[in-house]
């Protein structure tokens, strides 16, 4: 196989998840979820009233789109931390894909403990009425 077609084919995996997060984004970016009707609502907020972790998610996301990172965080902190870390990572994964190298990121169990109990003390504090600032 030549050198250029097997670099594209590492490539493509790397390069097809940008194109999909990018049609999404441009989706949301486009159709606003801050418009009734467009979006189904949370399930957990609809049965419990309770905003999960996820809840803002597409507001930020539309925010952050049209370069509002203020509304964006606000919306929901943890998603719009999230899109860079993605963004991160997904370099990484390209730069190390033209290199020719795997991506292995491998996280200790403390580190995932650690990030699922950030997410539940997110939850329950943007539920508290102390912490409104954290709803969407």
């Amino acid at each position: 196989m030549r050198p250029r077609a097997g670099r594209l084919r590492r490539l493509a995996t790397p390069l097809g998840i940008l194109a999909t997060v990018t049609a999404a984004f441009a989706y949301v970016g486009t159709v606003d979820p801050n418009e009734p009707g467009h979006y189904p609502v949370c399930p957990l907020l609809k049965i419990t009233g309770a905003y999960c972790p996820g809840c803002g998610g597409l507001r930020s996301a539309h925010a952050f789109i049209h370069g509002d990172l203020g509304t964006a965080f606000s919306a929901n902190a943890v998603a719009t931390t999230g899109y860079f870390l993605f963004a991160a990572v997904w370099v990484l994964w390209l730069v190390r894909a033209w290199r020719g190298q795997p991506l292995r990121i491998v996280l200790a169990p403390v580190w995932w403990w650690s990030i699922g109990a950030l997410l539940l003390i997110f939850t329950v504090v943007r539920n508290l009425p102390f912490g409104s600032a954290l709803a969407p």
